[in-house]
């Protein structure tokens, strides 16, 4: 941060690590913020999501009074379908948005709207669905991480994404092309995200899809030398 720093850019939970800034990170970074008057914006969409407590980490617009948090319906409550969100922050900010809304948007659909309210009305429900899947799978990708030794990560603590570190002499793209070719199973390249040597791996699928993609990569990473 400078001193003529306008905003500062976040995302936690993070995409694509699974990392978490707890609230005493967040009121840290509040506090630098604070010193040049710059706004934080935090994509808060994976709230919900946390591996401990009840799944919901602080929010920045609860934190800072120059905060505002960014949200939707796509993945800590898996109603991507919508494509629906919204935004809390100060009030000025909350009527600017909506004034710039009415010339790009006007609405959502209104079956969307529906849907959505329906699934917030019951989101203890909702979300505690979302972390019995997470949970579980992420306790079927730690032990196949532990047991592949081509394959290594720092585990996440919120969402439902990772980074995968994995010990081969090809490119990030290079090896989720022939991965892709060879098992149909795909991954991001690391390369993408600037994180070469990496793999971004998603595990929200079903619990039997997971394991049968991960056994296709380890039959892969079996024939690689």
């Amino acid at each position: 941060m400078t001193p003529g720093t306008k905003l500062i850019a976040i995302n936690n939970p993070n995409n694509p690590t699974g990392a978490l800034m707890d609230r005493a990170m967040l009121e840290e970074i509040a506090a630098i913020a604070r010193e040049a008057g710059a706004w934080i914006l935090c994509d808060e969409v994976y709230r919900g999501t946390d591996q401990e407590g009840d799944g919901m980490t602080a929010s920045i617009a609860d934190i800072y009074e120059k905060g505002i948090s960014t949200a939707g319906m796509s993945k800590a409550y898996s109603l991507a379908g919508l494509r629906l969100g919204w935004i809390a922050g100060p009030r000025e900010v909350i009527e600017a948005v909506a004034i710039h809304r009415d010339y790009d948007t006007i609405s959502v659909g209104m079956i969307d709207d529906h849907f959505a309210a329906l699934a917030l009305e019951n989101r203890e429900q909702v979300l505690a669905r979302s972390q019995r899947i997470t949970l579980g799978n992420l306790a079927i990708l730690e032990a196949w991480v532990e047991q592949e030794p081509r394959i290594s990560w720092v585990k996440p603590r919120s969402g439902t994404t990772t980074l995968l570190k994995y010990d081969l002499p090809m490119t990030s793209r290079e090896f989720c092309v022939a991965l892709l070719k060879e098992t149909g199973v795909m991954f991001t390249p690391g390369s993408a995200l600037g994180m070469e040597r990496y793999v971004r791996i998603g595990y929200a699928n079903g619990p039997e899809v997971l394991k049968q993609g991960l056994g296709l990569v380890s039959g892969f990473l079996a024939t690689q030398g």
